[in-house]
């Protein structure tokens, strides 16, 4: 995010007077920048003024991919005492400095629940390309309707070229296939549920038929769709262990 743009936003919620303009604002920041909005507070002529320098740390997390998740890192920062945070899959940004020992505590609490904190710049990015994915498939209303390497290219704000050769490098598989994985994890879910027909399952999932999601879906799990249905005890894989 250039940094211009940045202040422009800013400066549109310096000169919120408003409750509702406030909230307009603060939406328009989070969306165009991707990250959480700084602390904001009316002053004494009840216009709200805001610290630019409030957003400190952003910490990156492994293995986040659900709400319980996201509600736990919260609850292990506040318990460090650590209350102005803003939690997305993946990420944690705290509007205060944590200290080399709340860091180290903190990574010994997210551990004990299977969680982990990163500090290897790859590690980070690899995380975020996977959290895009995971947010996108599985919660999302409804897949991009742009090509999957423009979409991750500009949640992420980098070239997919080098988001794809480091994720093939670390992981030993490309995004692409990545993508196909949680997609048949997607399916299995749906027709679990049993609320859509396949028709409907291979639409909202964008295969070209149901033909072209059949044969994706018996070449990763080595069953039919409608075989694996019939199986009313088959485990549904942990996102964790994708």
């Amino acid at each position: 995010m250039p940094y211009s743009k940045r202040i422009s936003l800013l400066a549109d919620l310096i000169t919120a007077y408003s409750y509702s303009e406030l909230i307009a604002c603060k939406t328009k920041y989070l969306y165009s920048i991707n990250e959480p909005c700084p602390k904001i507070s009316p002053d004494t002529r009840g216009k709200y003024r805001i610290n630019i320098n409030s957003i400190n740390m952003k910490l990156y997390i492994k293995y986040m991919v659900s709400l319980r998740c996201k509600i736990l890192v919260k609850d292990e920062l506040q318990k460090l005492g650590i209350h102005n945070v803003f939690v997305e899959l993946g990420v944690a940004e705290s509007q205060e400095d944590l200290t080399e020992k709340q860091l180290k505590q903190l990574s010994e609490n997210l551990l004990k629940s299977g969680l982990e904190l990163l500090d290897n710049k790859k590690a980070i990015l690899i995380e975020r390309i996977k959290n895009v994915i995971i947010e996108m498939v599985h919660y999302a209303d409804e897949l991009p309707q742009i090509n999957y390497s423009d979409y991750i290219s500009d949640k992420l704000k980098l070239d997919y070229t080098y988001l794809s050769n480091i994720f093939s490098e670390v992981k030993g598989i490309t995004i692409q296939q990545y993508i196909i994985i949680h997609k048949i994890e997607k399916v299995k879910e749906l027709l679990v549920y049993d609320e859509l027909n396949l028709t409907e399952i291979a639409f909202k999932l964008q295969y070209s038929s149901v033909a072209h999601l059949s044969h994706q879906f018996k070449k990763i799990t080595g069953l039919t769709p409608s075989f694996f249905k019939s199986l009313k005890d088959k485990r549904r894989n942990t996102l964790e262990n994708l």
